[in-house]
């Protein structure tokens, strides 16, 4: 593992990433921790004897099998950012695997930071739970307080074993103009459960997202979503879940609220064995005449056994109850922010306390009368 001795520079910034879930003050229970500062690997640290965290080039050397993994979910010619990925001569990025069986108590961190203007963060990331282990993630992806350009691609590949059960929460909050595009696939194998939290509640440029779930017999997967698109913003989001195994199952469920921003969310389901079942939801609120939301929620079924349903709707905040609340003594502008608010709240459920605590905070702050 890799001790923290951080530049001066960097010292008050990293101390601030807590914005994005990951503590450096030690405030907060953790079994390890990765960091990464544009192409360099600062911080790789585990608190458990079998859970392992590790640079994924120290990973390649001491288990060799973890190069089977890669790019064996993910297609490396999927399109140009797959392909930069894979012609990288030096992988950045983490592994993360836990061992047979074990529970870990207190959730892992990991932060992916762009520091220096304009820089091209490339990743390849895996995750590993082996048969019955469980673990939650919080990842936050960030830029310095003056950064404003600069490109985040990556690859993360997860593989949930039987029985294995992942918790993985995503915080974004990336400089106006930075440009994101992750490429995701998630196996998840026997009677495994994966569950994904993305929260993105600020500026940014453009981010391209659509990771995909492969779900075995008895295997769930839930998507939740909370996107706040800020004035000039391009978001293009989505979740797919293929149910591959029979009785498996799938959630896609989404909150998106548009000022002045371009988003589209995405989201589909394949019922492909028998006994499998398939929801999702997205619902989109409009705050002015210049923003968009394009809702694209698809179900394919290509088993007579499945059961797959969706529900979208996209609008604006209520007249009566702005009204309502300003008869109650608010000003439009406390009152639209209490909605907004109330609206966001309500996408993600059953995170640990700590977490969801996390979020609440960022949700107060990018709803608040001043920033709306």
């Amino acid at each position: 593992m890799k001790d923290s001795n951080y530049d001066k520079k960097l010292k008050e910034e990293i101390s601030a990433l807590d914005r994005v879930g990951f503590d450096t003050k030690g405030e907060t229970e953790r079994s390890g921790s990765f960091l990464v500062i544009d192409n360099k690997e600062e911080e790789s640290l585990s608190r458990e004897d079998e859970l392992i965290i590790l640079p994924i080039t120290l990973a390649l050397k001491e288990y060799p099998w973890v190069k089977d993994l890669l790019f064996s979910i993910v297609n490396k010619d999927k399109d140009k950012w797959t392909k930069m990925v894979a012609e990288e001569e030096q992988i950045v990025g983490s592994f993360i695997y836990v061992k047979e069986g074990v529970k870990v108590q207190f959730p892992t961190q990991s932060c992916f930071f762009l520091h220096n203007e304009g820089f091209d963060q490339i990743l390849h990331n895996v995750i590993v739970l082996d048969p019955g282990s469980k673990l939650d993630v919080i990842t936050g992806c960030t830029t310095g307080n003056l950064v404003t350009r600069g490109r985040h691609i990556s690859v993360t590949e997860t593989f949930v074993r039987e029985g294995a059960s992942l918790s993985y929460t995503m915080i974004h909050d990336w400089g106006a103009k930075t440009v994101v595009y992750p490429r995701t696939a998630i196996k998840v194998e026997k009677r495994g459960s994966y569950t994904s939290n993305y929260v993105a509640l600020t500026k940014v440029g453009e981010i391209q997202s659509n990771p995909v779930a492969y779900l075995s017999d008895e295997a769930t997967v839930k998507f939740s979503s909370i996107i706040y698109g800020r004035p000039d913003s391009l978001i293009d989001m989505g979740s797919r879940a293929i149910l591959k195994g029979r009785g498996s199952s799938a959630e896609i469920i989404s909150r998106v609220v548009s000022k002045r921003s371009r988003i589209i969310s995405r989201g589909y389901i394949e019922g492909g064995n028998e006994g499998t079942k398939g929801h999702m939801e997205c619902n989109g609120l409009l705050l002015d005449k210049k923003s968009s939301i394009y809702a694209v929620p698809e179900l394919e079924a290509s088993h007579i056994d499945t059961e797959l349903s969706h529900e979208a709707s996209i609008g604006k905040i209520a007249g009566e109850q702005l009204n309502y609340l300003m008869s109650r003594g608010l000003d439009e502008e406390s009152a639209r922010s209490l909605l907004i608010r109330g609206f966001l709240e309500g996408g993600i459920k059953g995170l640990p306390r700590n977490i969801q605590d996390r979020i609440d905070a960022m949700i107060r702050k990018a709803t608040s009368k001043e920033s709306i």
